[in-house]
């Protein structure tokens, strides 16, 4: 059998104990926040080091999702979520610490070592690096398996669909034996438990023990958007077999069907680039499109495209009102295909983006459109695409006799509720003129209609509730007003000694704490005093995290991340030490102006006849602060 069918894939050696400490810094350092946050999330330039983009953890319309390359964290202004790569993945796939270390690790080509333990080896190691572990095994053995002489009829099959051995590798196509427990007799040679087999859904647990849930199958791996496999989907390719035409991994802790997007892997890049995303069935139209230059699309996992894979979407397409992009349904051309394009509709709703819908009207799946025409019928086909909201409401009126005027009003009645449907109120006008067109008929009666339809479906409007104080970002924030310059000043000086300590230096150190006066400020800078101020001589993402350790919960640490992600805007480069001194300066103004008053204040209720002594003294002390204040003054302005 020719070797180009084996693909070969690194070794996964086991691991025991506590990740060294040493080790976890090496991983923080060496896995840069931008690069890991931009395999989930497409970013976007936002000044200096800083990014944005869609938030992946709250349903957002504009980017309030930060990511600062050059300190190493990231914070959404919008639902207060922030931290550090670490955290980034202990939140994006549900890890725990080690986990998401051991994750890191594999990715940026880190040797973690293990603190000797008592423990029997590997099960230390969190359960989801471990059932990865265990899929990335079974997808060697499957490509393995697929050069033997039993995988003929799969290799005819892939043959026959015009896909070649090269091919194959490139999605790494395997084949799963007929035997009864290949794989898991495989795998328990490579040091698995039985219960990590079964809770990876590679085996099924029988009256005779266990069994291989995937026989004499085509595999095709499902990979997470970061490139593990996590899942399987296997083609039925025999006759004798009596399960479905596709059989995928049912429900584990690493994959979520509804979440999955086969191919998204190898297509973020493209998809982000090039802000369009085409949205396909199987696994071999996937191959073949990829293979005929339509290098964005994708494909569900045995379910249909629903609400968790539109969010994934969105975050890749930067999905906002200002960066419209195209996602592209590739239907069949049959009924089912058809129902399946209608369905859509429903769903296109929650995309800003254009949606479009693409179907070939001979019936054919792009696999077999790519056989039959060659690769360039499949890139004509999705540049044929038709706006969704079009072909929704044409489908609708091809179930009328339009011929009739009894035909066309009934038309009208049934399509109408479609236009009103329409949330964009500048694309609603569009549609009730074409669908006036369609009809033949007057557009002010088919207004009256599309107003009528929508007062129909008009949901009872929620009672409006009071607004919390936010800041410039549009994150909620403690009561506090963060419009004053004032606070401003406060808030700028702290994103100073957190992102800029060697140039603030000394000067904030001997700051008063009184100069603060937003309350999660003066706990910030306790915890800038605590972690040892900034002449500790500590900078960078290491700084952060020491002010961070420092905190006193989770609101002060949330606090930290977004100060320490916000841009410092300064309008001529190389003047960070002048910035800063006047910055400090303002703020030390500004703290001398309130005790400036509260003397003011004591002064008047101090008799001057009876209380001389007194009033001469806070007097002298009024006289010093407002000198003191004047030279800060000027020292503030002499530095811009």
């Amino acid at each position: 059998m020719p070797p180009c069918w084996v693909r070969l894939a690194p070794k996964i050696a086991g691991m025991a104990g506590r990740i060294r400490d040493e080790d976890v810094a090496l991983v923080r350092e060496r896995s840069k926040v931008d690069e890991v946050v931009g395999e989930y999330v497409t970013l976007k330039r936002a000044g200096g080091a800083s990014l944005k983009g869609l938030c992946p953890f709250h349903d957002e319309k504009s980017p309030s999702f930060n990511v600062n390359a050059a300190r190493g964290y990231w914070h959404c202004f919008g639902c207060g979520e922030g931290g550090d790569v670490i955290s980034f993945i202990i939140k994006m796939d549900h890890l725990s610490f080690a986990e998401a270390v051991e994750k890191l690790a594999h990715r940026s080509g880190v040797q973690l070592r293990y603190e000797e333990s008592g423990t029997a080896p590997n099960r230390q190691k969190g359960e989801r690096t471990r059932l990865v572990e265990a899929h990335a095994e079974a997808e060697k053995f499957y490509q393995a398996q697929l050069a033997t002489d039993q995988a003929k009829t799969g290799r005819d099959f892939l043959t026959e669909r015009g896909f070649d051995a090269h091919a194959a590798a490139s999605f790494g196509v395997g084949y799963s034996p007929q035997g009864w427990d290949g794989l898991i007799t495989h795998l328990r040679a490579k040091g698995f438990q039985d219960r990590e087999i079964l809770t990876a859904g590679l085996a099924v647990e029988g009256q005779r023990g266990l069994y291989d849930r995937f026989r004499g199958r085509l595999m095709w791996p499902i990979r997470d958007l970061a490139g593990d496999t996590v899942g399987f989907g296997a083609r039925k390719l025999y006759d004798d077999d009596q399960g479905p035409k596709y059989l995928n991994t049912p429900e584990t802790p690493i994959y979520k069907k509804s979440q999955v997007l086969y191919g998204l892997d190898v297509a973020k890049r493209d998809v982000a680039r090039s802000r369009q995303a085409v949205v396909i069935e199987g696994y071999t139209d996937v191959m073949a499109c990829h293979l005929a230059g339509v290098t964005t699309a994708v494909a569900t996992c045995g379910t249909a495209f629903g609400s968790e894979h539109i969010k994934v979407l969105r975050r890749l397409l930067m999905d906002q009102n200002e960066l419209k992009g195209e996602v592209i349904f590739l239907f069949d051309g049959d009924a089912a295909g058809q129902k399946a394009a209608l369905k859509a509709f429903d769903d296109d709703q929650k995309f800003v983006t254009q949606t479009f819908v693409a179907i070939e009207r001979s019936g054919l799946d792009p696999c077999e459109l790519r056989q039959k025409s060659g690769d360039e019928a499949v890139r004509e086909l999705v540049a044929r695409r038709e706006p969704l909201f079009q072909f929704a409401i044409r489908t609708i009126l091809a179930g009328y006799d339009l011929n009739t005027a009894e035909g066309r009003i009934l038309a009208l009645r049934a399509a109408a509720p479609a236009v009103a449907k329409i949330r964009d109120l500048s694309l609603r006008p569009e549609y009730t003129r074409l669908l006036a067109g369609w009809l033949g008929v007057e557009i002010a009666g088919v207004q009256q209609e599309v107003a009528l339809a929508s007062k129909r479906s008009r949901p009872a409007q929620p009672e409006l509730s009071a607004e919390r104080p936010v800041n410039d970002e549009g994150a909620t924030m403690p009561p506090a007003n963060y419009r004053d310059p004032a606070v401003q000043v406060e808030r700028e000086s702290l994103k100073l000694a957190l992102q800029w300590p060697v140039v603030v230096g000394p000067h904030f150190d001997a700051l008063d704490g009184q100069s603060f006066t937003v309350p999660a400020f003066a706990e910030i800078r306790q915890a800038i005093a605590d972690a040892g101020g900034l002449g500790a001589g500590i900078s960078g993402e290491a700084w952060i995290g020491a002010v961070r350790d420092k905190a006193p919960d989770d609101r002060v640490r949330t606090h930290i991340t977004a100060l320490a992600v916000e841009d410092i805007r300064i309008d001529v480069e190389g003047a960070e030490e002048r910035y800063a001194s006047s910055m400090l300066a303002r703020l030390q103004e500004l703290d001398t102006t309130r005790q400036v008053e509260q003397v003011k204040s004591k002064l008047q209720r101090v008799n001057p006849v009876e209380q001389e002594a007194e009033y001469q003294q806070l007097f002298g002390e009024l006289l010093a602060l407002e000198q003191y204040r004047r030279g800060l003054r000027e020292q503030g302005i002499g530095s811009l």
